[in-house]
């Protein structure tokens, strides 16, 4: 039960901190960031906010520098919209998982583009008339 409680209020936390980057903040510092994925702690007393910046490594520092200043602003938001005794304290993080996946698809891309090159050719003409002999 409190799992499920846990989960619809980082469900909603993560929408209210994504509204507020859309529509609230103004630091031209922050550029385009998205909310990966929000973890409450047990006792609600923190929320670790992964957020995914699109750009060079100037521009995520840039940005997390943008999100940390207005941290208390969104923090603000978040216990205007969430119903809870205490507002839990906002911890931004950069999360580069969707990174690694755009960076692991293409590895694997290229290895089977390479692999099907290789094995493509040897298969064709020795592969049938193997599976045929034996």
């Amino acid at each position: 039960m409190t799992t499920h409680r846990r989960e619809r209020l980082e469900e909603l936390i993560k929408r209210v901190v994504a509204d507020a980057l859309l529509s609230e903040i103004k630091d031209p510092r922050i550029g385009f960031v998205s909310v990966v994925r929000v973890k409450l702690a047990r006792d609600y007393s923190v929320a670790d906010v992964f957020v995914s910046v699109l750009g060079d490594a100037t521009a995520k520092k840039k940005s997390m520098a943008g999100l940390e200043s207005a941290r208390n602003y969104v923090q603000f938001l978040v216990g205007k919209g969430i119903q809870l005794r205490t507002t839990p304290r906002l911890v931004f993080h950069l999360d580069t998982s969707v990174e690694e996946g755009v960076r692991m698809v293409g590895v694997i891309e290229k290895l089977d583009t390479g692999s099907g090159r290789d094995a493509g050719e040897p298969d064709g003409g020795e592969g049938t008339s193997g599976e045929n002999g034996g």
